[in-house]
């Protein structure tokens, strides 16, 4: 009877002990989660007073303002349905990505550009345009510069789109957009890169570009060293549930895919001024 008793009190021990350590793990993704969503909801909430009370002032400006605004309500969707840390992060991601067109906007402007943006990896990996080019391919003029024009007016801030790496710059035309809606890039697009871009310092070679690579990862191409065709950290398209680069993204069965920037609702943000 007493082995008995004991065995009893042993298994509810037992049992109680993994409840409990069980609910605390559970609570302490809970409080991850929560963490992880206000840090996003602080940044989408900034970029909202940003969009709500700044109007560009010529057409480049105003180009990079309606970008902003599209990563605002990618945000704002994404939110509403994140379920998980990843996914929290992913929502600080596209906000982030819409405060670097603000910041574009700003400077178009002639106006102080505000705080420096955190970091990303793959942005700074991608290179950025520094110097101007103009070319003509299949019939098509193409211009690129470091710097707003009226024949450059679309701003992209750097980054990868559907696995390979574009340069932030502003550009005359988007051509990433094509890959960004689709996922895939046209069969015309490495020539259209390499006449852009060759010989220009930290971007990738043609070679590397068209197999996901960046800038200064040509010999590892070259030797073998690299494999696959841009798997891993290298090729990843920014992962996750949401799809990566804002654009094509399915969170959890909801499509936000090509950022569709037609009447944004900025309820309850506060731009504040230049609180950005």
């Amino acid at each position: 009877m007493g082995t008995a008793i004991f065995l009893i009190v042993l298994v509810v021990v037992i049992v109680g002990g993994g409840l409990y350590f069980s609910r605390q793990r559970a609570a302490a993704r809970q409080r991850e989660l929560d963490d992880a969503k206000a840090d996003a909801r602080r940044l989408v909430e900034r970029l909202g007073g940003q969009v709500l009370n700044l109007n560009g002032t010529d057409t480049a400006s105003q180009q990079a303002m309606a970008d902003a605004a599209e990563r605002y309500n990618a945000a704002g969707s994404q939110m509403e349905q994140a379920r998980t840390i990843e996914q929290a992060r992913l929502v600080k991601e596209t906000a982030i990505e819409g405060l670097y067109y603000v910041r574009a906007a700003r400077t178009a402007m002639g106006m102080d550009p505000g705080p420096q943006l955190p970091e990303e990896a793959e942005r700074e990996r991608a290179g950025k345009v520094t110097e101007r080019r103009e070319v003509d391919v299949e019939g098509q003029h193409y211009a690129a510069s470091p710097d707003a024009g009226q024949d450059t007016p679309y701003y992209y801030p750097g980054g990868r789109v559907a696995g390979r790496p574009v340069p932030q710059g502003w550009y005359s035309e988007p051509w990433w957009k094509p890959a960004l809606v689709a996922g895939a890039w046209g069969l015309g697009s490495m020539f259209l890169f390499s006449a852009m871009f060759s010989g220009m310092g930290g971007i990738a070679s043609a070679s590397a570009w068209e197999s996901g690579y960046d800038a200064g990862q040509q010999d590892a191409l070259e030797s073998g060293d690299m494999g696959g065709d841009g798997g891993g950290d290298m090729g990843g398209d920014g992962g996750g549930d949401f799809g990566g680069d804002g654009g094509g993204q399915d969170f959890g069965g909801g499509d936000f895919g090509g950022f569709d920037g037609g009447g944004f609702d900025g309820g309850g943000f506060d731009g504040g001024g230049f609180d950005f």
